[in-house]
C-alpha cells in the first residue's frame, strides 16, 4: 500500500498539487484520471522521487519515502517498476538488453540468471522470438509489452504506469489493459495508472481517483463513476463516447 498525505507541489509560484491525500491499495489497479494540467504526472513523479514535494509525506508500506535522501531511497527504487508513456525503450539496445537493464542496475544476478528472467518476462507478456530485435523493428503494441516486461523484470512491489495506452489502437489498448490487470493480481502489486482512457477506467479500474485543478475531487469504483453527479467529473467522462453509452445503459 502507498499513502499520500497532504502533499503540495508548485513551480515558479504556481501550485500544481494542492494538499492531496490518497491511498493506493495492494493487489489493485488504482487509476488516476483528470484532464491535462490536473496534476496526474506531477503526482506520479513525486511518488517515485523524480520530484520532491514542497510539503506532505509519501508512505510506502508504513515507511516515509519522502523523508529519505537519495541513497536511502535506493532499496525502494529497487521495488518500483515504471511503465513510461510511449514505452521509453532504449533505441540502441535490443529487446533483451532493454529488459535486462534494470536487472543489471539493481540486482546481482549472473548473466544467465538475467537471460532466464528476460525470457520469463517476455513469455508473461506473450512475446516470443523477439530477444535480438531492435525497438525500431517491432510495432507500437509490442513496444508497450516489452516495456511492461522491463517494468516487471525486477519483480517489483509497486508498478507505475503513465498513460500506458497512449498512441495505441483500441484493440491493442485492451491487450495492454488486461496485461496490467493480470500482472497486478497475479503478483499482488500496488499498481498506479495515469490515464485518459475511459475504457481502461471501466474495464480494469478497481479504484479510481479524479484530479481537478490539482485537487482530489472524487474517488470511487468503476460502478460508482457511471452514477456520479459530480459536475467536473461528468464533464471529463462524457468526453468519451464509450462512457456516455455505458451511462445510458446503467
Amino acid at each position: 500500500m502507498i499513502e499520500v498525505k497532504n502533499i503540495s507541489k508548485g513551480f515558479n509560484g504556481r501550485e500544481i498539487l494542492k494538499d492531496i491525500s490518497l491511498q493506493f491499495d495492494k493487489g489493485k489497479a488504482n487509476l488516476v484520471i483528470g484532464g491535462s494540467g490536473s496534476g496526474k504526472t506531477v503526482l506520479m513523479k513525486c511518488m517515485v522521487g523524480l520530484l520532491e514535494v514542497d510539503q506532505g509525506e509519501i508512505i510506502y508500506d508504513g515507511k516515509n519515502f519522502s523523508s529519505l535522501d537519495f541513497k536511502e531511497r535506493k532499496p525502494f527504487r529497487q521495488e518500483i517498476g515504471m511503465l513510461f508513456q510511449g514505452g521509453a525503450l532504449f533505441d540502441s539496445l535490443t529487446v533483451e538488453q532493454n529488459i535486462m537493464f534494470p536487472l543489471s542496475m539493481f540486482t546481482e544476478m549472473s548473466l544467465q540468471e538475467k537471460k532466464d528472467r528476460v525470457n520469463f518476462c517476455l513469455q508473461r507478456v506473450n512475446l516470443v522470438n523477439v530477444n535480438q530485435l531492435m525497438p525500431s523493428e517491432i510495432s507500437g503494441g509490442m513496444k508497450k509489452r516489452v516495456a511492461i516486461a522491463r517494468a516487471i523484470a525486477p519483480n517489483p512491489k509497486y508498478l507505475f504506469c503513465d498513460e500506458p495506452n497512449s498512441g495505441l489502437d483500441p484493440r491493442t489498448s485492451i491487450v495492454i489493459d488486461n496485461l496490467i490487470k493480470e500482472i497486478t493480481e497475479e503478483y499482488d502489486i500496488t499498481t498506479i495508472v495515469n490515464t485518459h482512457d475511459m475504457n481502461s477506467v471501466i474495464e480494469i479500474g478497481d479504484k479510481i481517483i479524479f484530479l481537478f485543478q490539482g485537487k482530489k475531487e472524487w474517488e470511487g469504483t468503476a460502478q460508482d463513476i457511471l452514477k456520479s453527479d459530480h459536475p467536473e467529473l461528468n464533464d471529463f467522462i462524457f468526453a468519451s463516447k464509450l462512457a456516455k453509452a455505458l451511462k445510458k445503459q446503467s
